[in-house]
């Protein structure tokens, strides 16, 4: 009773009514109970595929602004936003069963190409990223990207006519082609210019599940030593040094431990969606210095199929080493009758908002894998497989008390 009673405290959903029951096999629940130190969820998960067909299916009960917009609402001057188009708008839905999920609408066409004379931290934010950002993780077998699935959302039922949110209620207008949009307030989009609109009431866009609260599955938000500069000039040193690695090494906790090869599995991920803007990563801190990091924020990725940013691997190139799962699966996505691309595009079918990716985008990824087999066989000519390619394959099973779980 008094985890049920914290759980409801944790979603907010607490109310001078009767208390909502919370059942065991909800499949929110069944995602949170299954996060273990190898990943968020066990390969083949039965209750992630239930999450996601609920994530597609059950009706939202209430929409609201995310908690960061929520603390940054009305505090900027938006005439200091270089391009407020570019950064997402974003809500969280909230169903049965206590589930809550991050809400991306479509603010790009598939086809459309990130311009060149983009900066990575003033990119568009692609819904459709997301959603191909969970497949590929789970084709890696990473499973460090929360389910996400795509999702035809009717603005006006399951957004406006749920919220009590009096600002979002006050950003919905029709537009002159009687669709019916809303926007966010500052520092985001604060014109109706930027707007997203359904048609007239239908809006696609990606559903990401919540990973369980703070308070009860705490987690650290660290930088990521490859961070880049987010201003239009100046580099960081990572980016003039070819060295820098080095420096690194000599660190805590990058100086023993899994911690820099879980750092190079993020750097190869990244690259294969080309997202540049991983500034900072996240860890439960219940599994200590060598739990895995959290791949989140994913929607920068897929966004130039025709460029291949080589910067991104630099944690690859500039350390040398990887782990032996992580060669092999990539090695084994090389070959034919396993290729990325075939992988990927049918495991992207099983979305309701296929095609997910367009081809050019599924092509890029067998080209971008062959730049990273590449650079793995450099190193290994340079400083020899036993060093280069670290051991993770004989690794004791973690024991029941690593498991996460909610009632601790």
């Amino acid at each position: 009773s008094r985890r049920h009673k914290l759980y409801r405290e944790e979603l907010n959903l607490t109310s001078p009514a009767a208390p909502l029951p919370l059942r065991p096999d909800a499949s929110w629940l069944q995602f949170h109970l299954g996060i273990s130190r190898d990943g968020l969820y066990p390969r083949s998960s039965p209750a992630v595929n239930r999450l996601l067909r609920d994530m597609q299916e059950f009706p939202t009960i209430s929409a609201d602004y995310s908690q960061d917009e929520k603390a940054l609402l009305g505090a900027c001057d938006c005439s200091q936003i270089v391009k407020p188009s570019g950064v997402h708008l974003k809500l969280v839905l909230r169903f049965q069963d206590f589930g809550k999920a991050m809400f991306k609408p479509m603010r790009q066409k598939r086809e459309e190409e990130t311009p060149e004379d983009f900066f990575y931290f003033v990119d568009f934010q692609r819904h459709n990223a997301e959603i191909a950002a969970f497949h590929l993780d789970r084709i890696l077998d990473f499973r460090r990207v929360p389910p996400t699935v795509g999702r035809f959302i009717n603005v006006t039922k399951e957004i406006l006519e749920v919220t009590k949110n009096e600002v979002l209620q006050s950003v919905f207008f029709v537009s002159p082609a009687s669709n019916v949009c809303f926007f966010a307030k500052c520092p985001y989009m604060c014109k109706t210019e930027y707007a997203v609109c359904g048609s007239p009431h239908l809006l696609e866009g990606s559903l990401s599940a919540f990973l369980p609260s703070l308070n009860l599955a705490p987690r650290l938000s660290i930088p990521n030593p490859w961070i880049r500069s987010y201003s239009f000039d100046g580099k960081e040193e990572w980016e003039v040094n070819p060295l820098y690695c080095n420096t690194v090494r000599e660190i805590y906790p990058y100086s023993n431990g899994n911690r820099l090869l879980n750092i190079v599995d993020m750097a190869i991920f990244d690259f294969l969606i080309g997202n540049m803007d991983r500034h900072h990563y996240e860890m439960f801190t219940k599994f200590g210095d060598d739990g895995f990091l959290l791949h989140l924020d994913n929607a920068r990725g897929f966004g130039r199929h025709s460029h291949d940013e080589m910067s991104i691997l630099a944690p690859l190139s500039q350390c040398c080493i990887i782990k032996r799962t992580t060669l092999l699966r990539l090695q084994l996505l090389a070959e034919p009758e396993y290729r990325l691309s075939d992988v990927m595009r049918e495991s992207l079918l099983q979305d309701r908002l296929a095609p997910v990716l367009t081809e050019p985008h599924l092509l890029a990824l067998d080209r971008r894998l062959q730049l990273i087999l590449g650079a793995v066989r450099k190193c290994i000519d340079t400083y020899g497989e036993a060093t280069v390619v670290a051991n993770d394959t004989a690794q004791p099973q973690a024991p029941v008390s690593d498991r996460a779980k909610l009632d601790t």
